[in-house]
């Protein structure tokens, strides 16, 4: 292969990461579109929030476990 054939193959390469890095920058900012809603209605999900806010109640001071 040539310089000159590695050149051009070195370009491109950087033109196609760009063009990715582009694109998910993009589509990270508008990650809303895509995933809400993704559980709602969602029984597995119901109980994994229901467990977090247990395990958070628990960890808080036993004065303002009786607040909200």
């Amino acid at each position: 292969m040539t310089l000159l054939q590695i050149e051009n193959r070195v370009k491109a390469l950087e033109r196609t990461v760009r063009d990715l890095a582009r694109s998910k920058a993009v589509n990270r900012r508008q990650w809303y579109r895509t995933d809400a809603g993704r559980f709602a209605n969602d029984p597995v999900f119901e109980e994994i929030l229901r467990l977090g806010r247990a395990y958070r109640r628990s960890r808080r001071p036993a004065s303002s476990r009786g607040r909200v």
